[in-house]
């Protein structure tokens, strides 16, 4: 069980740092929320590390260290370690997911690039999909199908964030758009960098992002009725909050260069009440054949280790070799 004064920080975490899942997850019951808020509140604190530390693949390294200790059961001595490592052991959380989150981070510490959208939508899946497995270990569900919506899911709203980000990671020294849908339009990665600008190129770039968000939203929707019917109406409001984002920068002409792209409080409220409604839709309406789609083939992995199978060998590999090159970095660092 988790400690109340944890669950206290983890809520709090949320409530500050995540504005749209702490919204949906008002809608979540309470035996799924809670653990939800200790697996968001652990997850945010590992983004928040590795965005704003100096050194963000030293920040990887030790959040390795601190996942580690939260599986032995012996977290380090902070609330949302402590609440991730109770979640951990209350529903028997596969480790292959957060050290996937983990990995993705470590590709963000490595400054990684993506050349094609079947490599971004790799990326998404360990930043976010991971995620999305999680929640539906939390609600109890490791059917093959209602894992590989999830997953959908994951992507779709990683995919939006990309989308309504485009100028602030720029500025950031980032850029996650495909690198052969840059060259295709002619655009040097390094001179868009240096001035981000909302050329109709890039806008169309943003629009064809988010077109590929709404295919996967739709797809997701399929597994929102394999769901339990209590987590139901908070996993809709997520799907909808999250696809505002992108109906938002859409608004902005796809232009995600200038102002970021929200939804105020009043969109959201509306939003959860469009969740209930839905899902009293699929009380009424037979399950979509679209649920027995194959899962993407960048988060098969994520679909079978959530129902404790074993993991790819070449997965288990390329988790090695990127902490190795995160360790001789650090090895370099100091001197030895």
């Amino acid at each position: 069980m988790i400690d109340a004064a944890d669950m206290a920080h983890c809520r709090e975490a949320i409530r500050t740092g995540s504005l749209s899942f702490h919204a949906a997850s008002r809608m979540l019951p309470n035996k799924v929320r809670d653990p939800a808020l200790a697996l968001y509140a652990f997850c945010r604190l590992a983004d928040d590390l590795v965005d704003d530390g100096d050194d963000k693949r030293d920040a990887v390294l030790r959040l390795r260290d601190r996942l580690d200790l939260a599986y032995r059961g012996t977290p380090s001595n902070r609330p949302a370690d402590r609440a991730f490592a109770a979640m951990i052991s209350d529903h028997d959380m596969p480790r292959v997911l957060p050290e996937a989150l983990l990995e993705g981070l470590a590709w963000d510490a490595l400054g990684r690039r993506y050349d094609t959208l079947s490599d971004l939508y790799g990326y998404s899946a360990r930043v976010a999909s991971a995620v999305g497995a999680m929640m539906c270990v939390l609600m109890g569900v490791r059917d093959e199908h209602a894992l590989a919506r999830a997953c959908d899911l994951g992507v779709a709203m990683q995919l939006t964030n990309i989308a309504r980000d485009v100028g602030e990671d720029a500025r950031a020294g980032r850029i996650y758009l495909p690198g052969d849908w840059l060259r295709d339009a002619g655009i040097d990665e390094a001179a868009f960098l240096r001035d981000p600008r909302p050329t109709p190129e890039i806008r169309g770039m943003v629009n064809r992002l988010l077109s590929d968000a709404q295919r996967l939203y739709g797809r997701a929707e399929a597994g929102i009725g394999a769901l339990p019917l209590s987590a139901r109406p908070g996993i809709f409001a997520a799907r909808h909050i999250y696809a505002a984002i992108g109906s938002a920068v859409r608004a902005n002409g796809c232009d995600s260069i200038g102002p970021r792209a929200r939804t105020g409080k009043a969109r959201k409220t509306a939003l959860m009440g469009v969740s209930l409604v839905r899902t009293g839709v699929t009380l009424a309406m037979p399950r979509s054949a679209v649920i027995y789609a194959p899962p993407l083939p960048e988060t098969a992995y994520l679909v079978a280790a959530a129902r404790r199978e074993t993991p790819r060998r070449e997965w288990q590999q390329g988790l090695i070799e990127v902490f190795a090159e995160l360790e001789r970095h650090d090895r370099t660092r100091a001197g030895i």
